[in-house]
């Protein structure tokens, strides 16, 4: 009789996802004060918005301590394409064949996890970009993304207090940008929306410590 059925064999996980884990076992970022926080905008461009059909063309990443964004270490990826959509191009801009120089995507998830450690990621309508990232990750047999999230299309509708009938209003990165008088130098890149979103948070911050509401309940995504 083989026994070997009866065991599940134990998953064995590159280092690079390894020591990813490893970072969650040290001190969260929950119990760091805010202002000493560091922060990841990202931002993702893809082919569509089917989670298992489309793939990601760019991450783009900026990081910030309090309010100074170091813009001299943003992160910009270019992933190459096995699905490729012309209908896409007229708002990503991204051809399969361009002049940006192309990585695989096992090695964008490498240099994507390197960057972003375990700090706390902003996105705008989070959830779409988490869910690609995510995906991309289950294709190389690895987990999903354990770091914190924040959206700042739901944190901005916290912070201006929407009555009930609105709770379900579409802001677009666009709109908020209007809203708080953010430049959108660079849309719809990856790194130019991941500014965008990095000024757009330090904003609605601002708003939000001025009314005493700036605690971790309250930034967080649910």
């Amino acid at each position: 009789m083989n026994f070997d059925c009866l065991f599940k064999k134990k998953q064995v996980f590159p280092d690079f996802w390894n020591e990813y884990l490893e970072l969650f076992k040290q001190k969260q970022s929950k119990d760091t004060p805010i202002a000493n926080t560091r922060f990841i905008a990202f931002d993702t461009e893809t082919t569509g918005f089917d989670k298992k059909e489309d793939r990601i063309l760019s991450i783009g990443a900026v990081s910030f301590i309090g309010k100074t964004i170091q813009v001299n270490h943003s992160l910009e990826l270019y992933l190459e394409q096995d699905v490729f959509k012309p209908e896409t191009v007229k708002i990503h801009g991204l051809m399969k064949t361009g002049s940006q120089e192309k990585i695989s995507e096992l090695e964008a998830i490498k240099v994507f996890l390197d960057y972003i450690k375990n700090d706390v990621l902003i996105a705008h309508h989070a959830n779409f970009d988490r869910c690609m990232v995510n995906e991309m990750l289950l294709r190389h047999g690895l987990g999903k993304l354990k770091n914190k999230f924040i959206d700042t299309g739901v944190l901005y509708k916290k912070s201006i207090h929407l009555i009930y009938r609105e709770k379900d209003k579409h802001y677009s990165l666009d709109d908020l940008a209007k809203e708080l008088n953010v430049p959108t130098v660079d849309r719809h890149t990856a790194t130019g929306d991941a500014l965008i979103t990095a000024l757009i948070f330090l904003k609605i911050v601002s708003r939000l410590d001025k009314r005493k509401h700036l605690n971790w309940g309250y930034l967080l995504q649910k």
